[in-house]
């Protein structure tokens, strides 16, 4: 049902080759849990991009398996996700109903209505 696809702007992004009905879980992603001392080192490398902040903190870092980390920001976004940190996990349900072609997004600010803007967004 997903698929990865160029995003002119935003690199690769996820897409949907099905109708997700607004409240249907998308993808249940296993997390790769970093220590919170390494993230200076992690700021530093490509995968700056890639990671979700992590722990009731948010100081450790972690990496979504399957499409996890691949799942472009929008402040208009389609789906919304929910941290397990105890079971290191990230869940990804449908915000709105989705259509066949569209691109999965989230709102990286963790709210699916925030309007934030973010640090790699134009002001």
């Amino acid at each position: 049902m997903l698929f990865i696809k160029d995003v002119k702007g935003k690199g690769r992004g996820v897409f949907t080759d099905e109708f997700i009905k607004k409240g249907e879980l998308i993808e249940i992603c296993p997390m790769i849990v970093m220590p919170a001392k390494d993230r200076k080192f992690i700021d530093q490398t490509k995968i700056f991009n890639y990671y979700f902040l992590w722990g009731d903190t948010h100081k450790q870092s972690a990496i979504a398996l399957g499409y996890g980390s691949l799942y472009n920001h929008s402040r208009a976004a389609n789906a919304d996700y929910e941290s397990y940190y105890e079971e290191e996990e990230i869940h990804f349900i449908a915000y709105k109903d989705i259509q066949p072609g569209e691109e999965v997004t989230i709102n990286y600010n963790n709210d699916p209505n925030s309007q934030t803007p973010m640090w790699f967004e134009k002001a």
